[in-house]
Protein backbone atom coordinates (compact mmCIF):
# COMPACT_ATOMS: atom_id res chain seq x y z
CA UNK A 1 0.00 0.00 0.00
CA UNK A 2 1.63 3.00 -1.21
CA UNK A 3 1.96 6.04 1.59
CA UNK A 4 2.57 9.85 1.81
CA UNK A 5 5.88 10.39 1.30
CA UNK A 6 6.42 13.70 3.89
CA UNK A 7 8.23 15.64 1.13
CA UNK A 8 4.97 15.86 -0.51
CA UNK A 9 3.50 18.10 1.99
CA UNK A 10 6.50 20.31 2.82
CA UNK A 11 6.26 22.41 6.17
CA UNK A 12 2.61 21.75 7.00
CA UNK A 13 1.73 19.03 9.11
CA UNK A 14 -0.20 16.09 7.51
CA UNK A 15 -3.70 17.63 8.87
CA UNK A 16 -3.08 21.22 7.76
CA UNK A 17 -2.64 19.67 4.22
CA UNK A 18 -5.26 17.43 4.28
CA UNK A 19 -7.54 20.21 5.36
CA UNK A 20 -6.46 22.43 2.82
CA UNK A 21 -6.67 19.79 -0.20
CA UNK A 22 -10.22 18.62 1.02
CA UNK A 23 -11.46 22.11 0.87
CA UNK A 24 -9.58 22.63 -2.44
CA UNK A 25 -11.22 19.52 -4.31
CA UNK A 26 -14.90 20.23 -2.55
CA UNK A 27 -14.35 23.10 -4.37
CA UNK A 28 -13.67 22.38 -7.66
CA UNK A 29 -16.38 19.38 -7.44
CA UNK A 30 -18.96 21.96 -6.60
CA UNK A 31 -19.95 19.39 -3.38
CA UNK A 32 -21.10 21.02 0.01
CA UNK A 33 -19.91 19.47 2.91
CA UNK A 34 -21.13 19.91 6.54
CA UNK A 35 -18.49 21.06 8.99
CA UNK A 36 -18.41 18.10 10.55
CA UNK A 37 -17.91 15.90 7.62
CA UNK A 38 -14.85 17.64 6.26
CA UNK A 39 -13.25 17.37 9.63
CA UNK A 40 -14.11 13.35 9.87
CA UNK A 41 -12.71 13.12 6.70
CA UNK A 42 -9.18 15.14 7.15
CA UNK A 43 -9.43 12.72 10.05
CA UNK A 44 -9.71 9.52 8.18
CA UNK A 45 -6.92 10.80 5.47
CA UNK A 46 -4.54 11.84 8.00
CA UNK A 47 -4.88 8.65 10.14
CA UNK A 48 -4.45 6.60 6.68
CA UNK A 49 -0.97 8.04 5.76
CA UNK A 50 0.03 5.89 8.54
CA UNK A 51 -0.19 2.73 7.06
CA UNK A 52 -0.27 1.18 10.78
CA UNK A 53 -3.74 2.49 10.49
CA UNK A 54 -4.50 -0.61 7.76
CA UNK A 55 -3.05 -3.03 10.17
CA UNK A 56 -6.89 -2.70 11.53
CA UNK A 57 -8.53 -4.07 8.10
CA UNK A 58 -5.65 -6.91 7.75
CA UNK A 59 -5.51 -10.20 8.67
CA UNK A 60 -3.03 -12.32 10.50
CA UNK A 61 -0.64 -12.22 7.47
CA UNK A 62 -1.09 -8.98 7.13
CA UNK A 63 -3.03 -9.34 4.06
CA UNK A 64 -6.09 -6.49 3.64
CA UNK A 65 -9.17 -8.04 4.54
CA UNK A 66 -11.63 -7.83 1.14
CA UNK A 67 -14.51 -5.34 1.78
CA UNK A 68 -17.17 -8.57 1.98
CA UNK A 69 -15.26 -10.13 4.91
CA UNK A 70 -15.68 -6.53 6.88
CA UNK A 71 -19.29 -6.37 6.04
CA UNK A 72 -19.52 -9.71 7.57
CA UNK A 73 -17.75 -9.55 10.03
CA UNK A 74 -20.45 -6.13 11.18
CA UNK A 75 -23.33 -8.17 10.71
CA UNK A 76 -22.48 -11.03 12.52
CA UNK A 77 -20.31 -9.01 15.78
CA UNK A 78 -21.88 -9.98 19.32
CA UNK A 79 -23.03 -6.33 20.09
CA UNK A 80 -24.47 -3.68 18.59
CA UNK A 81 -21.29 -0.99 19.86
CA UNK A 82 -19.01 -3.82 18.20
CA UNK A 83 -21.30 -3.65 14.83
CA UNK A 84 -21.15 0.16 14.68
CA UNK A 85 -17.34 0.25 15.00
CA UNK A 86 -17.15 -2.61 12.11
CA UNK A 87 -19.54 -0.87 9.99
CA UNK A 88 -17.55 2.35 10.16
CA UNK A 89 -14.36 0.60 9.75
CA UNK A 90 -15.42 -0.94 6.44
CA UNK A 91 -17.28 2.51 5.19
CA UNK A 92 -13.73 4.26 6.12
CA UNK A 93 -11.86 1.70 4.29
CA UNK A 94 -14.11 1.52 1.14
CA UNK A 95 -13.75 5.32 1.06
CA UNK A 96 -10.54 5.32 1.19
CA UNK A 97 -9.11 2.73 -1.19
CA UNK A 98 -12.07 3.91 -3.69
CA UNK A 99 -10.92 7.54 -3.68
CA UNK A 100 -7.13 7.37 -3.05
CA UNK A 101 -6.22 4.32 -4.75
CA UNK A 102 -8.42 3.38 -7.20
CA UNK A 103 -6.04 2.63 -9.71
CA UNK A 104 -4.96 -0.46 -7.27
CA UNK A 105 -8.55 -2.12 -8.41
CA UNK A 106 -7.93 -2.55 -11.99
CA UNK A 107 -7.50 -5.58 -13.23
CA UNK A 108 -8.77 -6.85 -9.90
CA UNK A 109 -12.35 -9.15 -8.88
CA UNK A 110 -13.78 -6.30 -7.81
CA UNK A 111 -13.72 -2.49 -8.96
CA UNK A 112 -14.74 0.89 -8.41
CA UNK A 113 -18.34 0.52 -8.23
CA UNK A 114 -18.03 -2.48 -5.81
CA UNK A 115 -16.05 -0.40 -3.16
CA UNK A 116 -19.00 2.44 -3.25
CA UNK A 117 -21.81 -0.23 -3.02
CA UNK A 118 -20.24 -1.62 -0.51
CA UNK A 119 -19.30 2.38 1.72
CA UNK A 120 -22.42 3.90 0.86
CA UNK A 121 -24.48 -0.29 2.72
CA UNK A 122 -21.94 0.84 5.77
CA UNK A 123 -22.54 4.69 5.97
CA UNK A 124 -26.16 4.30 6.16
CA UNK A 125 -26.29 0.64 7.79
CA UNK A 126 -24.76 2.87 10.78
CA UNK A 127 -26.96 5.74 10.11
CA UNK A 128 -29.81 3.50 10.77
CA UNK A 129 -28.37 1.56 13.63
CA UNK A 130 -28.05 4.97 15.07
CA UNK A 131 -30.85 6.85 14.74
CA UNK A 132 -32.95 3.59 16.10
CA UNK A 133 -30.92 3.42 19.07
CA UNK A 134 -31.41 7.30 19.50
CA UNK A 135 -27.96 8.86 19.03
CA UNK A 136 -27.00 12.54 18.91
CA UNK A 137 -28.80 13.83 15.50
CA UNK A 138 -25.09 14.81 14.95
CA UNK A 139 -23.46 11.53 14.47
CA UNK A 140 -26.64 10.85 12.35
CA UNK A 141 -26.27 13.93 10.37
CA UNK A 142 -22.54 13.16 9.93
CA UNK A 143 -22.89 9.11 8.34
CA UNK A 144 -26.22 10.08 6.56
CA UNK A 145 -24.10 12.46 4.51
CA UNK A 146 -21.23 9.97 4.10
CA UNK A 147 -23.35 8.20 3.12
CA UNK A 148 -25.81 9.49 0.40
CA UNK A 149 -22.75 11.50 -1.33
CA UNK A 150 -20.40 8.51 -1.05
CA UNK A 151 -19.92 8.78 -5.42
CA UNK A 152 -19.33 12.40 -4.91
CA UNK A 153 -16.32 11.81 -1.96
CA UNK A 154 -14.70 9.34 -3.86
CA UNK A 155 -14.06 12.01 -6.78
CA UNK A 156 -12.98 14.24 -4.30
CA UNK A 157 -10.38 12.04 -2.70
CA UNK A 158 -9.34 11.18 -5.98
CA UNK A 159 -8.38 14.99 -6.86
CA UNK A 160 -6.76 15.19 -3.50
CA UNK A 161 -4.73 11.68 -4.46
CA UNK A 162 -4.11 13.23 -7.95
CA UNK A 163 -2.77 16.78 -6.35
CA UNK A 164 -0.58 14.25 -3.59
CA UNK A 165 1.51 12.74 -6.51
CA UNK A 166 -0.44 9.06 -5.21
CA UNK A 167 -1.51 7.96 -8.33
CA UNK A 168 -0.93 8.54 -12.08
CA UNK A 169 -4.56 10.63 -13.85
CA UNK A 170 -2.77 9.95 -17.57
CA UNK A 171 -4.74 6.34 -17.74
CA UNK A 172 -7.38 7.43 -19.78
CA UNK A 173 -8.93 4.11 -20.80
CA UNK A 174 -8.99 3.06 -16.58
CA UNK A 175 -11.02 6.70 -16.72
CA UNK A 176 -13.04 6.16 -19.15
CA UNK A 177 -14.20 2.57 -17.61
CA UNK A 178 -14.56 4.54 -14.26
CA UNK A 179 -17.02 6.93 -15.91
CA UNK A 180 -19.24 3.86 -16.95
CA UNK A 181 -19.46 2.01 -13.64
CA UNK A 182 -19.95 5.33 -12.07
CA UNK A 183 -21.20 8.02 -14.25
CA UNK A 184 -18.87 10.10 -11.86
CA UNK A 185 -18.87 13.85 -13.06
CA UNK A 186 -15.31 14.05 -12.37
CA UNK A 187 -14.45 11.54 -14.48
CA UNK A 188 -16.41 13.04 -17.34
CA UNK A 189 -14.51 16.05 -17.09
CA UNK A 190 -11.21 14.02 -17.27
CA UNK A 191 -12.25 12.58 -20.37
CA UNK A 192 -13.54 15.75 -22.14
CA UNK A 193 -9.75 17.57 -21.15
CA UNK A 194 -8.48 14.88 -22.77
CA UNK A 195 -10.31 15.35 -25.91
CA UNK A 196 -13.24 12.27 -25.74
CA UNK A 197 -16.88 12.94 -25.05
CA UNK A 198 -18.71 10.24 -23.44
CA UNK A 199 -21.55 8.91 -24.45
CA UNK A 200 -24.73 8.64 -22.44
CA UNK A 201 -26.77 6.06 -23.37
CA UNK A 202 -30.24 5.48 -22.97
CA UNK A 203 -32.51 2.98 -23.54
CA UNK A 204 -34.60 2.78 -26.71
CA UNK A 205 -37.87 1.50 -27.82
CA UNK A 206 -37.03 -1.28 -30.61
CA UNK A 207 -38.55 -1.17 -34.07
Amino acid sequence: MTTIEPSLIHSVSMREHFSEALQSAARNQDVALHDETSVYLVNLLTAYSDAAALAAVSDSNKQLKPLAFLYSEALEAPTLGQRRRALQKLGDFALFIAGIFSDSLNRKLVDIDYCIGMGEAAYNYLHDLLQTEARTNATGTLFAELGCKFPLLVDVLAEISEASGLKSNSNTLRTYEIWLRTRSERARKQLLRSGIVPLTFTSSTAH
